[in-house]
């Protein structure tokens, strides 16, 4: 609006509204109005964690062609929870980074016929 004040439909004069910088905010404006917030929710800018995310689903994508026991369901669960939470935040937890160290380690003579499992172990402790 104007800086003058502007008439409604029975003429009366309605305040002028006036907003400045409005950026980082979140706000909703109406009896129904609704407002999320996702400031930088989805930003990956970490190249180690793009670097990670690459090489949980290329580790996925080859362990689907195994044989799939109790190890290799564990192992697939994590990094899906690893994907997922990446995908969410942008980020991964230390402590997810630990599991999946351990659970790497676990499987080393079931993976390490992969490189994608040398490229997520890798990526993993560059991120600890």
């Amino acid at each position: 609006m104007t800086a003058r004040d502007e008439a409604d439909r029975n003429g009366a004069p309605e305040p002028a509204v006036r907003l400045g910088d409005v950026s980082g905010s979140t706000f909703a404006i109406g009896s129904h109005a609704h407002a999320e917030s996702h400031h930088g929710a989805t930003s990956r800018t970490d190249p180690a964690v793009e670097q990670l995310l690459v090489g949980v689903r290329e580790l996925r994508s080859d362990l689907a062609r195994l044989r799939a026991d109790g190890r290799t369901a564990e192992l697939d669960a994590e990094l899906a929870g690893a994907e997922d939470e990446i995908n969410r935040t942008g980020a991964v937890t230390p402590t997810r980074l630990q599991r999946l160290r351990q659970l790497l380690t676990d499987s080393e003579a079931l993976v390490g016929l992969f490189a994608s499992a040398a490229a997520v172990a890798g990526a993993v402790a560059g991120l600890l």
